[in-house]
């Protein structure tokens, strides 16, 4: 801005002069008037800034050299040294690309001032003012070629000095990095090498180098491979054992860049392997324990089960006084011992299954029956409890026949587990619904209730072994074993578990499985009701 401002102000102070000494020509003055008005435009162009305005800046002083030189004789007057100011303001925005425009523009402002020389008559100066014009073109058009090559030069030297402390700079980060980069051939050798190497390699000894140098001799196979696959797909990742060191773990991560350039990372990946070895060993060590408790459990479950049944077995004996009468509260005392038992019985059962389950030892016993019988007899044995809850206990089955290849017990299991459980967690005068339907060859039951529901975070809990929601006097009700055998039974069949629940509102659980007959043809439609 400047260097436009110092141009517009000698020119003006011309004109001035011009003015005071008397008998100046008009074009004369119009002539230093257009090279005044190109200052103008280019100050305000430069202060704004931009590639465009700039560009725009150097076509208006193209536009005013070429006026005043044709105001003044042509390129044969005074003023002829003017056309070469657009290469001046391109200097002076000191940006190496304007200096190409400025010189076209500059020949153009030549070539109009010679063809107007040519077809037109200008006019011409007298010897005295012609001097001293001619004195003022070339001396305001040198001192700006000077300037702007000066501002040219400060300039280049500027940015080639942020460029190489730009450089520098990268080159520290590269060098100070935690992995190595590398550039080098698809054929491995090493070009440039950056960073930190793995322990017992030094940076700056690798280049020029084959990377093959630095591979065990029984991972160089697979180490090429990569090269070849990055170089073809554009990109491979392998892991060897360097040679120097046959208890280090390197990772090597392969990019393509360019037809004949590939960049590497390589990374000293001793600790991670040392870290996965240990979670791997930790893993092993967590199943062995997992195996051998669930094997605890499935034994004591199964040596339980003997005693107990014949615990149940002589309290049902004195519950119906087979071998004569008894007191009243004996004969209650048999109905609580037979109660317990039957309570702990069913504890057994489930932790004998799911210790089954978990020893990848439970088996299908699948056979051909309707679903609806299995979940109509389950809605039989929990009317009682459910009246004497006061919770109103309702079946909604399919009409049509659910034939199912399935687990009958796994089934009833299912449903039993599901309705036990909304059954716990209703409130007296709630309600309980059982629905059962076909979704193409996919069975699904739904068991909604209307009780206190779940929160979102012992929802995210439920479904895994030994989990429980609810208060403590729900806890004591159970193991924590009912949903997640049913998902466990649901999944051994190829399907799942799906629960819904809104605290204070209620509860649905959702098992779908894959085990319906294609129906072949329609059969006479029911309703099953528990």
């Amino acid at each position: 801005m400047i260097w436009h401002l110092a141009w517009a102000l000698a020119m003006a102070a011309a004109a001035g002069a011009l003015v005071l000494r008397g008998g100046a020509p008009v074009v004369d003055l119009a002539a230093l008037g257009a090279v005044v008005a190109a200052s103008v435009i280019g100050a305000f162009l430069a202060g704004i800034g931009g590639e465009s305005g700039a560009a725009t800046a150097v076509v208006a002083w193209a536009a005013a050299g070429a006026s005043a030189c044709l105001l003044t004789g042509g390129t044969g007057g005074p003023m002829a040294a003017l056309c070469l100011a657009p290469l001046a303001a391109g200097a002076a925005f000191g940006r190496p690309k304007l200096l190409g425009l400025g010189a076209a523009a500059g020949v153009a402002a030549a070539a109009v001032a010679a063809m107007g020389g040519a077809f037109a008559l200008l006019p011409k100066n007298a010897e005295p003012l012609a001097t001293w014009l001619s004195l003022l073109a070339l001396g305001t058009t040198g001192l700006g070629f000077a300037a702007g090559l000066v501002a040219l030069q400060g300039r280049v030297r500027g940015e080639g000095a942020l460029a190489r402390d730009t450089e520098l700079s990268l080159r520290e980060a590269l060098d100070h990095q935690p992995q190595l980069l590398m550039s080098l051939y698809p054929g491995g050798r090493i070009l440039e090498a950056f960073g930190e190497a793995p322990i017992g390699l030094q940076t700056h000894e690798m280049t020029g180098r084959n990377l093959a140098e630095m591979v065990g001799a029984e991972d160089r196979t697979a180490v090429e491979d990569a090269l070849m696959r990055a170089a073809a797909e554009g990109s491979a990742e392998v892991v060897f054992v360097p040679a120097h060191d046959p208890q280090g773990w390197c990772v090597l991560t392969l990019r393509r860049m360019g037809a004949s350039r590939l960049v590497g990372a390589l990374r000293d990946a001793r600790a991670q392997r040392r870290r996965e070895t240990e979670l791997d060993e930790a893993r092993l060590v967590a199943e062995q324990q997992n195996a051998g408790k669930s094997r605890f459990l499935a034994n004591m479950s199964h040596e339980l089960r003997t005693p107990l049944n014949a615990i149940m077995g002589f309290s049902d004996i004195m519950r119906q006084r087979l071998f004569g009468p008894m007191s009243d509260r004996y004969a209650e005392y048999a109905d609580l011992i037979h109660e317990s038992g039957a309570h702990l019985l069913e504890l057994i059962n489930d932790v004998l299954d799911m210790s089954k389950i978990e020893a990848e030892r439970f088996e299908l016993a699948r056979e051909d029956f309707d679903a609806r019988d299995a979940i109509a007899a389950v809605l039989r044995l929990m009317r009682g409890q459910a009246d004497r809850a006061g919770i109103n206990l309702k079946g909604e089955l399919s009409a049509d026949s659910l034939e199912a290849e399935a687990d009958r017990r796994a089934i009833k299991q299912i449903a039993f587990n599901l309705v036990s459980n909304a059954l716990k967690f209703t409130p007296r005068g709630g309600s309980v619904t059982v629905s059962a339907r076909r979704d193409e060859e996919v069975l699904e039951i739904s068991v909604t209730d209307t009780g206190v529901g779940i929160s979102s975070e012992d929802l995210a809990r439920l479904g895994r072994p030994y989990e429980q929601a609810g208060g403590a006097e729900q806890r004591q009700a159970g193991a924590g074993l009912g949903l997640s055998l049913v998902r466990a039974f649901a999944r051994l069949h190829g399907g799942d578990m799906t629960m819904a629940s809104t605290l204070g509102e209620g509860t649905t659980v959702t098992v779908r499985m894959p085990v319906l007959i294609p129906q072949v043809e329609p059969r006479v439609s029911r309703i099953a009701e528990g």
